[in-house]
C-alpha cells in the first residue's frame, strides 16, 4: 500500500494566507535585526561608561596605594570575588576589567549578590583591584531588551493588521470577480463586476481593475454574440413555419407513390427540425417556467418507451416519487431512448433506480468532445445521422427541470446517459388541509391513462 505524503489544508494556498506568512516571517526578521543592533550600541555604551568609571576608580585606589593610605572601601589587594581571568592579568602586570558577580555583601539576598564592573592592576606581584555596582546598568539593559521586545511584537502586530486590511481588499475584489466569472460560465450572462475603478475613469486603475474592467467587456461582447445567435435562430424557424405548413399540406395532395412518401417524410423531418429550433430558442432565452407535480417514476419511463415504439428494454430496481414537469421530463426520457437507438446499436436498456434514470446502449459510445464538453448543436459523430440538436434539448429540459445528465462509455463498450432527478421527500404523513400523502395539496400524481407524449426528436 503506498502511502500518501502530507498535504496542506487547501486555505494555505489563499493569498491571504501566504501575505500574512510573507509579513509576520518579514516584520520578524527586520525587529530582530533592529533589535539587535540597538542592544549592542546600547549595551556597549553602557559597559564602556561603567568601565571607564571603575577604571577612574583603580587610578584613585592605585595612587592611594603607592602613598602608603588607606584604601577606599571596595578596593584591596586580592580582595575576595575578584574573578581569577582577571587576577592573572593584574598578576601578569597588565590592567583590565571585566563584569561579574560582586562581592558578598550584608543585606544580599540568599548570599547572592549583584553584578559589579571589576577593575585591576598590577601591585607588588599581587592584584589590585577595586569594583562598582552594575546591577543599575544590567537593569537598564535587561528594560531595554523588554521594551525592544515590546515594541516589535506591538509594531509586528500593527504591521500585519495593515498588510493583512490591504491585502483583504485585494482578495475581496479579486474573489468578486472570479464569482461573476463562475456566473457567466454558468449562463448569467448579465453578471458584471463594476470594480469601483473602472467606474471612474479618474482613478488609477491596479491591476485588479484592469482584470475586472476585461472580464466585463468579455461578458459583455459574448452576451451581444449570444443574443444575436439566439434571435438568429428564433427568427429562421419562425420564418421556416409558414412556408412548411404550405408544403405539409401540398404534400398531402399529391397523389400515392413512392414520390410522394419521400417528400412527405422529408417535410416532416423539416417540419421535426423547425420544432427543435424554436425549443432551443425557448431554452437560450431561459424564459421557460416549469409546471411542476409528484409523479411515480417508474410508470412514466415505462409509458415513454411504449410511446416512442422502439424496442427498449426497461428495468426497475427501486420505485421512487420524484417533483418536475412531467411534460419536460418525458420530453428528456424520450430524446435520450431516441438518440440510443438513432446512434448506438441494440440492445437498448433504459433502467430506472430510485431517482436515477439511465439509458444505456451498445454502439460506437459517444465521441471524445461530448464527453469532454457536453452536447453541441448541430454537431453529430459523422455518420450523417441527425442535426445534433436531440441530446442538446436533453440537457436543456433536464437543466430546466433541475436534473444532471451525466454521459459515460462504459469500459465493456456502448453509451450510457444517467440522468438524477431530486427525489420527492415528504416531510409528513399530512399536509396543512389534512391531504392524505404529504404532496403539499398538489393532487398531482401520474395518470396510467393520461395522454401520451408525441416521439420525441433526437440527434
Amino acid at each position: 500500500m503506498r502511502r500518501r505524503g502530507f498535504r496542506s489544508p487547501s486555505w494555505t494556498a489563499s493569498l491571504t494566507w501566504k501575505s500574512a506568512v510573507f509579513l509576520t516571517a518579514m516584520c520578524c526578521t527586520l525587529a530582530a535585526l533592529l533589535g539587535f543592533l540597538v542592544h549592542t550600541a546600547v549595551t556597549r555604551q553602557t559597559v564602556e561608561q561603567a568601565r571607564e568609571k571603575t577604571l577612574s576608580r583603580l587610578e584613585v585606589v592605585t595612587d592611594a596605594y603607592e602613598a602608603g593610605e588607606p584604601l577606599p572601601p571596595g578596593s584591596g589587594i586580592d580582595p575576595p570575588g575578584l574573578p581569577a581571568s582577571l587576577r592573572a592579568l593584574a598578576a601578569d602586570g597588565e590592567r583590565g576589567t571585566v563584569v561579574a558577580d560582586g562581592p558578598h555583601r550584608p543585606g544580599d539576598r540568599d548570599g547572592r549578590s549583584g553584578p559589579a564592573m571589576w577593575a585591576a592592576g598590577p601591585a607588588d606581584g599581587r592584584a589590585l583591584a577595586t569594583w562598582t555596582d552594575y546591577s543599575h546598568s544590567a537593569r537598564t539593559i535587561g528594560g531595554l531588551d523588554r521594551a525592544i521586545i515590546g515594541s516589535s511584537l506591538l509594531a509586528i502586530a500593527a504591521t500585519l493588521l495593515v498588510g493583512l486590511f490591504a491585502v483583504g481588499r485585494v482578495t475581496r475584489r479579486l474573489h468578486q470577480s472570479a464569482r461573476v466569472a463562475r456566473r457567466i460560465s454558468a449562463g448569467d450572462l448579465d453578471a458584471r463586476v463594476h470594480d469601483p475603478r473602472t467606474a471612474r475613469p479618474v482613478r488609477a486603475q491596479d491591476e485588479v481593475a484592469i482584470v475586472a474592467g476585461a472580464l466585463d467587456t468579455m461578458a459583455s461582447t459574448l452576451q451581444r454574440k449570444l443574443q444575436t445567435e439566439q434571435r438568429f435562430t428564433a427568427d429562421v424557424a419562425h420564418e421556416l413555419r409558414t412556408p412548411l405548413t404550405g408544403l405539409s399540406a401540398a404534400a398531402e395532395l399529391l397523389p400515392d407513390g413512392r414520390p410522394a412518401e419521400l417528400v412527405r417524410d422529408r417535410v416532416r423531418a423539416m417540419r421535426a427540425l423547425t420544432e427543435d429550433l424554436l425549443e432551443i430558442s425557448r431554452l437560450d432565452a431561459r424564459t421557460e417556467q416549469v409546471d411542476l407535480a409528484v409523479h411515480e417514476l417508474a410508470p412514466l419511463a415505462e409509458r415513454v418507451v411504449r410511446a416512442s415504439g422502439t424496442d427498449t428494454e426497461v428495468r426497475v430496481a427501486g420505485a421512487a416519487r420524484v417533483e418536475t414537469d412531467r411534460r419536460r421530463l418525458e420530453r428528456v426520457i424520450g430524446n435520450l431512448v431516441a438518440n440510443a437507438h438513432r446512434h448506438g446499436r441494440p440492445p437498448v436498456v433504459l433502467s430506472v433506480d430510485g431517482a436515477v434514470v439511465s439509458v444505456r446502449d451498445h454502439g460506437p459510445g459517444f465521441p471524445a468532445y461530448l464527453l469532454d464538453g457536453g452536447p453541441q448543436r448541430f454537431r453529430t459523430d459523422g455518420a450523417g445521422k441527425g442535426h445534433g440538436l436531440g441530446l442538446t434539448i436533453a440537457l436543456g429540459q433536464a437543466q430546466v427541470i433541475g436534473a444532471r445528465l451525466d454521459f459515460a462509455n462504459p469500459p465493456d463498450g456502448g453509451a450510457l446517459v444517467r440522468m438524477t432527478l431530486p427525489e420527492y421527500v415528504r416531510l409528513d404523513d399530512g399536509d396543512a388541509d389534512g391531504n392524505p400523502g404529504g404532496d403539499g395539496g398538489r393532487g398531482a400524481t401520474d395518470d396510467p391513462d393520461g395522454p401520451t407524449p408525441r416521439p420525441p426528436h433526437a440527434m
